[in-house]
């Protein structure tokens, strides 16, 4: 027997028990369960955006992935592949089931079947290979929702940042910009996207059903100005040590979102890094970090029956072992350590992937590269238990950043993952590898190519950031032995 098609879609329409994730079983259609379908290409805040606004209309929010030969075939190459797009689309909090190979042209046979009365998608055109719009049927059939696309943000924009090595996104201070007082445009222009910008703070750090207080956010404001900014400005012939008369972990931390705080018994966790491209990898390590304190609460009698009753009578409702603190650091301390025009995202972009992240309670934005005793001891939370990072190598520093934490005997380095390799220097390379596919895609989205002259400009820059972290290492070993 030839399998069924969908008549419209021209899709397969699996068979029970061929259904890509459960359930099997033909679902009950739902006004409150929503479908929402597309690329999702390497993960950024305007992807986020259109989950949000779905998840409020609804319960629910199914997320459709289309397989990497549907992509390639209808739009052109992907920069992530379906199990790296999955992971990340399953971190966010506002997402409640993935489904991957779903079909490219939107099939009514597979929203029905999970349930889904109404499909969601941003105020942006998406069509198939034939130039036809991929959500006709739904429309036709009256069961399409469109909510407001993003603005200033999308995978075309941040290939283009990789390809022409441009440094105009970067913020120099998240402060200014948010009052209006840096950027682009004139004053009102400024103050109006600073707005903006909060406004997107507060909304990203909503609990799951995208309305309810979740995420605290601050923004730390260090007494001295960053240690890195004072090293890149000193003469080779100068003392290092000039650099470190000052504790650069003090300062305060004004609250931009309130948000929950930690609860009865739960650890306090720290995280911190650039989170660049926020993408498989940075999630598989914090999975990795919820993991390993489930763990310990298993291990401290978190779950058992009396101590989840003692919780929910505490506070009314019950929540995990440890409260995920994440750390975020400036652009200008990415770029000091990384070079070239990285971060590809800048701090409010890398932020908003982090808080949306459904492993994290509270984000610190402007967080030093160097958490030291007292930085730690101040956060807002209290003092971590335990501090965790990876097996990485601190995005080039040749100090160890966690030496303080160490000292206190709370750092804890986590083991190697499955998409370790996968950070934005990584999925540059990606982009560089396969130059002329992107530059074609860039040129069918009407944006800018690169070309074979900034291409090769973009090769002698990550040479010369080498040579930099290089002569850097050398200058810390004279001065303080190697």
């Amino acid at each position: 027997m030839p399998p069924k098609r969908d008549p419209e879609a021209g899709c397969l329409i699996p068979e029970k028990g061929s259904w890509p994730v459960d359930p099997q079983e033909d679902q009950e259609i739902s006004d409150s369960r929503y479908w929402i379908d597309g690329c999702f290409d390497f993960f950024h805040h305007g992807h986020t955006g259109v989950m949000l606004q779905s998840r409020r209309l609804g319960s629910e929010l199914l997320v459709g992935l289309h397989s990497d030969a549907d992509i390639a075939a209808n739009k052109g190459p992907t920069v992530m592949n379906l199990e790296e797009r999955a992971a990340a689309i399953d971190a966010c909090r506002f997402s409640t089931k993935v489904v991957p190979h779903a079909p490219y042209v939107t099939s009514i046979p597979w929203i029905s079947h999970y349930g889904c009365k109404y499909v969601t998608h941003g105020d942006d055109i998406t069509s198939d290979a034939g130039g036809e719009d991929c959500y006709r049927f739904v429309k036709k059939a009256g069961r399409m929702k469109i909510v407001p696309r993003t603005p200033g943000i999308s995978t075309t924009d941040l290939v283009g940042r990789m390809l022409m090595c441009s440094k105009e996104h970067h913020i120099g201070s998240l402060r200014a910009t948010l009052e209006g007082n840096e950027g682009r445009g004139g004053e009102d222009e400024r103050k109006k996207r600073g707005q903006e910008m909060i406004t997107r703070f507060r909304e990203y750090a909503a609990a799951p059903n995208g309305r309810d207080e979740w995420v605290a956010v601050y923004n730390f404001a260090p007494r001295h100005r960053p240690l890195e900014r004072r090293m890149s400005q000193l003469k080779s012939s100068e003392d290092l040590t000039r650099a470190r008369t000052h504790d650069h972990g003090r300062g305060s931390f004004e609250k931009m979102v309130p948000g929950l705080s930690p609860g009865l018994g739960q650890r306090v966790v720290y995280v911190d890094g650039g989170f660049d491209l926020f993408s498989s990898g940075h999630i598989a390590f914090l999975q990795q970090v919820a993991a390993l304190e489930e763990e310990e609460g298993r291990a401290r009698g978190w779950f058992e029956e009396a101590a989840k009753a003692m919780r929910i009578a505490d506070s009314g409702v019950d929540y995990s072992p440890a409260y995920i603190v994440a750390g975020i650091h400036t652009d200008e301390v990415v770029n000091h350590y990384k070079g070239i025009n990285y971060p590809i995202m800048n701090i409010y972009e890398r932020g908003l992937c982090v808080v949306q992240c459904t492993y994290i309670h509270s984000v610190v934005f402007t967080a030093p590269h160097f958490p030291n005793k007292t930085y730690l001891s101040s956060l807002p939370c209290g003092t971590p238990d335990v501090v965790y990072h990876g097996p990485t190598n601190n995005m080039g520093s040749v100090e160890d950043p966690y030496a303080d934490a160490k000292g206190l005997g709370i750092f804890q380095e986590t083991a190697k993952h499955r998409f370790q390799e996968v950070n934005a220097e990584n999925i540059v390379r990606r982009i560089l590898d396969r130059r002329g596919d992107y530059e074609e895609r860039q040129r069918k989205k009407g944006s800018k190519a690169a070309g074979e002259e900034a291409h090769r400009k973009r090769e002698e820059m990550e040479r010369e950031a080498e040579k930099e972290r290089e002569k850097r290492a050398r200058e810390v070993e004279r001065q303080f032995g190697a």
